[in-house]
């Protein structure tokens, strides 16, 4: 089959572990650029092209889009959809996921556990906004952000106003959320893949910091998540519309709560911690999703 793998860099961990694992199943694979992709759109059909040659017949794109790049990423993924080719992560879904605040929102509204979250614009409503959630301390996340960027735990009440008139100067969207203390500074990554849990990792805080990310310092172990927290993830993933999807849990005395559903997660931590072939079964998964539909006429 032919597969297409949506990267800026061919030298990172994920992107090669993708590419080895498709061609160790016998797969043609290519990396693509996708700020190097550009597209044609007409009633006459569409059309994608990349480094001035047109690009046809993927069978298959795994999509690894950066934070950065959103919202271009997404337009090419898009823009592959509709030429006929199959994703384990649709565009909309990378999207929703990519939207810290829409993402709560949808699994709230289906019964998912989460940390409280409060957002709010005018600085008038900040004291009765903050009133809302509890004393702190407070979690501030920007709406769009990874790896724990834009993360910020405010300990004191006048940490959390200072933050947030920052972050208003600064016109950026944010929310706020309850800390959940019983976690320890420690989290669980599960990689769901389809229906399941393949692996996950519990990550723990490095001493004087609460985020968990690798990226921050953090160390990692395998992990069995209980049954609970198994169901929890691969009903997160399936409600964003993700075949794919690197889902963080936190234990809380009132159960799992959902952090975050990450469209891109990386494989080398998850497949250090666990030892095993995470990239393969994010190949097979999809592989066998693929339709075989008839493709759009290309413009």
């Amino acid at each position: 089959m032919k597969l297409a793998i949506l990267s800026r860099n061919t030298r990172l961990y994920s992107t090669r572990r993708l590419v080895e694992a498709a061609r160790g199943r016998g797969h043609s694979v290519r990396v693509l650029d996708p700020l190097r992709c550009y597209l044609r759109i007409g009633e006459d059909g569409f059309g994608l092209r990349y480094k001035g040659r047109p690009v046809c017949d993927y069978d298959v794109v795994v999509p690894r889009i950066g934070a950065s790049i959103t919202r271009y990423g997404t337009a090419v993924l898009r823009q592959f959809e509709l030429l006929g080719s199959h994703t384990p992560n649709p565009s909309d879904a990378v999207l929703c996921a990519r939207d810290k605040l829409r993402c709560h929102q949808l699994l709230a509204a289906h019964g998912i556990g989460l940390p409280a979250t409060v957002f709010g614009d005018s600085p008038d409503d900040t004291a009765d906004l903050l009133s809302l959630l509890g004393p702190p301390p407070h979690v501030i996340k920007l709406v769009e952000g990874a790896q724990g960027n834009g993360v910020m735990l405010a300990e004191k009440l006048a940490a959390s106003r200072g933050m947030i008139e920052a972050l208003r100067g600064l016109y950026a969207n944010f929310l706020v959320q309850e800390f959940i203390g019983e976690a320890e500074g420690a989290d669980l990554r599960c990689f769901v893949v389809g229906d399941r849990v393949v692996a996950a990792m519990r990550r723990q805080a490095p001493e004087g910091e609460f985020r968990a990310n690798l990226h921050r310092g953090g160390s990692a172990q395998p992990v069995r998540p209980t049954g609970a927290e198994q169901a929890v993830a691969v009903r997160a993933a399936r409600l964003v519309g993700l075949g794919v999807a690197g889902v963080d849990l936190i234990r809380s005395r009132r159960g799992p709560l959902v952090l975050e559903v990450n469209a891109s997660p990386g494989l080398e931590g998850i497949e250090e911690a666990s030892g095993l072939d995470i990239a393969g079964a994010v190949i097979d998964f999809a592989v066998a999703g693929h339709p075989r539909p008839r493709r759009r006429k290309a413009a």
